[in-house]
């Protein structure tokens, strides 16, 4: 299979819903986090897989928002925009 260029996180459907990868190459995860929104405001969500181009690049990770009803959308992780948590532990 080919290598198919990275997605453009800009790019979405008319219906809001993003680019993904096909789900065998997604990496399960339950990793908390901060979400720094464009608006200013941050919400709790919770990143529940990742996905890493098979020709390097950036990691993209599939974040939700906790308590807003949103669906879980895939974005390029950026430590600027999504603060990791701990997942347990002190």
């Amino acid at each position: 299979m080919a290598d198919r260029p990275h997605p453009d996180p800009h790019s979405r459907s008319a219906d809001g819903a993003g680019w993904q990868p096909p789900e065998h190459e997604v990496e399960p995860a339950y990793q908390p986090v901060q979400i720094n929104r464009t608006d200013g405001s941050w919400a709790v969500g919770r990143i529940n897989g990742w996905w890493r181009p098979s020709a390097g690049g950036r990691a993209w990770c599939r974040v939700r928002a906790l308590g807003r009803g949103e669906a879980p959308t895939w974005v390029p992780f950026d430590p600027e925009r999504l603060l990791l948590l701990p997942a347990c532990g002190t």
